[in-house]
């Protein structure tokens, strides 16, 4: 509707979900406030949520393709830009073969109703065989760690926030990312009344996040300790035979083989290691034993990290070992009313989990995915094999990926390059064709992510505020890509769609024809009606009476919630045994690793992550009111560290690794472990020919610049964030960044 309204809308943005009214007046979406009659969130939002309406009207975003020719950028008919990807496709395809493409995906993807529903279709008919992510950035650990367990990468426990006695945080700051795998309406609020009613909150990460302050104990671990933090503490319930496994008793399978093994991991032992006392790992352990109900919750730091799936995997073992795993007010699964995850995004049962190898460094492809770390060398390293072609969609690589340096050098190398994504930026100014996707208020919208992560079963169905008409369908684009670097350049895309649905209506369990009969209009709405239906509350196309429908949630402007979470361990697991694995082969392998870094000196200076409440990643800095007021991008130091370096507050300094050197104000804050340095994730708009005015006034500098590409979780490929030696010291230079690596 673009007439004067109110519209009723979920905010895409995070797993937080905040409903949010889109106010239209002349055409614009003139305030984004929150909705308090939303049925999910209850009026909850953060500052990103009402910049909706700014991301639509930004004049920065792309409404049209765009075809570089050299370094001059024009705009392009639709059929013009699939013409000239045709050609530049043909070519690849005709000198290098048909495997010579690869593709990027970022997480934004997962928030676009239609490559969250589409991608799949596109890789798979792209034939691509090299596939990166933003995946192997930030959580590929807990995806690993997930599928050996359980059976499913997916089927990653949340914690029961409103119900537990004590929550436990490893690396994780909702305060300023509301919840990462963790869908819930207000994070911070939900532990002020958790300690209200008597219970605690102990966060376990290297720095006195605002998180943290707002907790009643902080522990500032060593980054990369966390693993071994852990296994210190599963010593000790083995120890004082304090093992509980509760309802999980016999469907757990390795338990003795996980009591051996942390015998050697004492507290005594670890602790240095963690940078702790031994008596501080100790009381956690007794905390966990004498609380009835304990929720364990690791994020971001515990997966970018070295020793990330060991983490990740510990996370998970400890709720086992307490009894506090698939339990109300201890760790739990959801039930999501549309699960499309399962449908879309499950790894094929015939699959292997770690696969093949890359073609230069010859690490495997773990849950389909090579490191994203890998993808310079492939394009920049000559041979049979080598990248020519690249696909991106809703993904800024060249500044969010490790090493990116490398990366934003090696861009420049291929011969084909297509983006699906809404902003010249970084990576997309090295693209050939540029495909823009609608805005998030010129989409429909019903989040298929967050639910999953989610301990209420609901959904809300947004429609678009402005409906868009001079475009192509966005999932007849994504189909038409994926056919064209096929080698199918006029394939029917209707029938292609048809093929697509009977696939997934199949999976289901359903007849595909009778499907195809009642849902007879193609696109994403299509295939979430099927998920909506064949999901746990569903009408099966009319064989349960009242069951959920897309319509039910069309009819429900503030969206619907259906039923909590219960207890599912009963329902068995997708693993050899159906049983939970306790002590996963690939896992334990990696244990030796840690035992040697156990006595391994460490370095004197490490560099960690953070993230801010007004920042998502690396693409909402064109936004004028989230990036206005003080300075974000610097480089945080405890003041032990600044006097041993010579350093003042507001120092430029020169920060520099193994793989480059980046120049960043220094702010001194005593809320972070000596020996530790922080800077924010995203930052670095200082590329001249992109095209996001606001973002280059407030460039700051890329810290994974200084992430070397071969620094990595070993057994997941995860890139490591956290935990990164550096040096430190005055620049001599005036602000700015320097990129490339130093040898």
């Amino acid at each position: 509707m673009t007439h004067d309204s109110v519209q009723h809308r979920t905010c895409p943005l995070c797993e937080g979900m905040c409903g949010v009214t889109v106010t239209v007046e002349g055409g614009r979406a003139v305030t984004v406030r929150p909705n308090k009659q939303d049925r999910w969130s209850l009026g909850h939002i953060c500052p990103k949520g009402t910049t909706l309406g700014a991301l639509h009207h930004d004049p920065d975003r792309l409404r049209t393709p765009m075809i570089r020719d050299g370094n001059e950028w024009k705009s392009a008919s639709w059929d013009f830009a699939f013409d000239r990807l045709e050609t530049l496709v043909e070519g690849v395809r005709e000198r290098h073969g048909p495997h010579a493409f690869a593709a990027y995906g970022g997480n934004m993807a997962g928030k676009d109703a239609t490559l969250s529903r589409y991608s799949g279709l596109m890789l798979a008919t792209s034939g691509i065989q090299q596939v990166y992510s933003s995946g192997t950035v930030d959580q590929h650990p807990k995806n690993l760690s997930a599928m050996l367990m359980f059976g499913n990468e997916w089927k990653i426990p949340i914690p029961d926030l409103d119900h537990t006695d004590l929550f436990v945080i490893f690396g994780g700051n909702p305060a300023a990312s509301k919840g990462s795998i963790f869908s819930h309406r207000d994070v911070m609020g939900a532990m002020r009344d958790l300690r209200a009613r008597g219970g605690r909150v102990i966060v376990i990460d290297p720095v006195r996040t605002q998180t943290a302050r707002s907790a009643d104990q902080w522990i500032g671990l060593k980054p990369g300790s966390d693993a071994a933090f852990m296994l210190g503490i599963a010593h000790v319930l083995f120890a004082r035979d304090a093992v509980r496994l509760g309802h999980l008793d016999g469907l757990v399978d390795g338990l003795d083989r996980l009591r051996e093994i942390v015998t050697g991991f004492s507290p005594q032992w670890v602790a240095h290691h963690c940078g702790i006392d031994a008596i501080v790992i100790e009381n956690l352990a007794d905390e966990l034993i004498h609380t009835e109900r304990s929720a364990i919750y690791g994020r971001i730091g515990t997966c970018t990290q070295t020793f990330g799936t060991l983490a990740s995997w510990m996370i998970d073992v400890l709720a086992i070992l307490t009894g506090n795993l698939d339990r109300q007010g201890g760790s739990m699964w959801s039930r999501p009313v549309a699960p499309l995850v399962d449908m879309l995004a499950k790894l094929p049962g015939d699959m292997p989990v770690v696969m093949g190898k890359s073609r230069v460094r010859g690490v495997p492809a773990v849950l389909g995915q090579f490191p994203a770390s890998c993808m310079a060398e492939e394009i920049a390293t000559p041979g049979a094999g080598q990248i020519k072609g690249l696909l991106t969609f809703a993904a800024n690589p060249a500044l969010s990926a490790p090493d990116s340096g490398k990366l934003d050098q090696a861009l420049p190398l291929l011969e084909c390059m297509v983006s699906l994504d809404n902003y010249l930026n970084e990576t997309t100014r090295h693209a050939h064709v540029i495909l823009p996707s609608p805005s998030f208020l010129e989409s429909a919208h019903y989040d298929m992510w967050s639910w999953v992560f989610c301990l209420t079963s609901g959904g809300h169905y947004s429609p678009p505020v402005f409906p868009v008409t001079d475009r192509p369908d966005h999932w007849r684009v994504v189909a038409r890509v994926g056919a064209i670097i096929g080698g199918k350049p006029s394939a029917d895309i209707d029938a292609m769609d048809d093929g697509y649905f009977r696939a997934l209506a199949t999976g289901r369990g359903i007849d595909p024809a009778m499907a195809i009969a009642a849902l007879p209009d193609r696109g994403p709405d299509r295939i979430l009606d099927l998920a909506i239906r064949t999901g746990p509350f569903g009408d099966r196309f009319g064989l349960v009476a009242e069951g959920l429908t897309l319509d039910s949630f069309r009819d429900q402007p503030d969206g619907l919630i259906v039923a909590p979470a219960v207890p599912r361990a009963h329902e068995g697991f997708e693993t050899a045994s159906g049983k939970i694995d306790l002590t996963p082969a690939l896992i334990l392998s990696d244990l030796p690793r840690l035992e040697r870094a156990l006595v391994a000196n460490d370095p004197s200076l490490v560099l960690v992550s953070r993230r801010h409440l007004r920042s998502l990643n690396s693409w909402m800095h064109n936004i004028d009111t989230l990036v206005k007021g003080k300075d974000r991008c610097t480089l945080q130091m405890h003041s032990i560290d600044a006097a041993t370096y010579g350093l003042a507050n507001g120092d430029l300094v020169a920060l520099t690794s193994a793989s480059g050197e980046i120049h960043v104000p220094l702010e001194i804050d005593d809320d972070i472990r000596p020996g530790v340095v922080s800077m924010p994730h995203g930052w670095g708009h200082s590329d001249p020919q992109t095209q996001i005015a606001i973002a280059q006034a407030h460039a700051g500098a890329n810290t994974n610049i200084l992430s070397p590409g071969m620094m990595v979780d070993v057994i997941s490929g995860n890139a490591v964030l956290n935990g990164i030696p550096v040096q430190v010291c005055k620049a001599d230079l005036q602000p700015r960044e320097t990129i490339g690596a130093i040898a």
